[in-house]
């Protein structure tokens, strides 16, 4: 079993569609390579959501000795998610050692076999979770995701910190949901006041998703032209 490389899909602030672009993401590559995705996003787990799989749970084998979990294949995209540990009805009342310790076995106990790439769906914040995937999963890369919300922009610049500190190299960020197109005209509207996030944040803008309706539903059958862009420009970077 070996996993190429690993990519920290991640934003301090909440709400900026960090779980959806990951899935995305994780579609564009799969056409292309053996992809796997790791939500490690203990309070607010969506993956099994998006791929509409939630009803669904890893099987678990016996290898020598250790109870491994089989991950849920989707879409040729192996899946496995804290939302299939918890209920989906329970709250992760869970402190820092009992939150690390359960994203450390998630990873090392799914028998992911050989990947190109495992994103992980990483939690907000920038707090134990962070310190426990740069020590134990040890990824090659972060991919931040951002909005042009001050309040996004304050958040993600605490992430861009956290991971120079970890020396987590940052491949760029993502501006998601700044403008809109009008479906009707295709116009498009600033939802915030425009500002320059290389700048701000100090590091590369990869690509820009707008509020558009053909992405209010995940759809694993349906090439979506917004990521494409983004894709190309993640592989001239791995």
């Amino acid at each position: 079993m070996s996993i190429k490389q690993i990519i920290a899909i991640a934003s301090a602030k909440g709400g900026v569609g960090k779980s959806t672009i990951c899935a995305n993401l994780a579609m564009q590559f799969s056409r292309n390579y053996k992809v796997g995705i790791l939500d490690a996003d203990i309070y607010g787990p969506n993956q099994q959501i998006i791929f509409d799989v939630a009803n669904q749970k890893p099987k678990v084998k016996t290898i020598g000795g250790k109870k491994i979990f089989i991950p849920i294949e989707v879409n040729n995209i192996l899946l496995n998610s804290m939302g299939f540990v918890i209920e989906s009805d329970k709250a992760a009342m869970w402190r820092g050692p009992m939150l690390s310790g359960a994203i450390k076995q998630l990873k090392n106990l799914t028998q992911w076999g050989n990947l190109d790439y495992l994103f992980v769906d990483m939690p907000p914040g920038t707090g134990d979770a962070y310190l426990t995937v740069a020590a134990d999963i040890k990824p090659d890369y972060a991919l931040l995701i951002t909005s042009m919300s001050k309040l996004a922009v304050h958040d993600t610049k605490k992430s861009k910190a956290m991971f120079d500190r970890l020396k987590i190299p940052v491949l760029g960020l993502i501006d998601n949901m700044s403008y809109s197109i009008c479906t009707n005209t295709n116009e498009l509207k600033n939802d915030f006041v425009p500002m320059n996030l290389e700048q701000e944040i100090g590091c590369s803008v990869l690509g820009s998703i707008p509020r558009h309706h053909d992405l209010i539903d995940f759809n694993l059958s349906k090439k979506n032209n917004f990521f494409e862009p983004i894709y190309n420009e993640l592989i001239k970077l791995l």
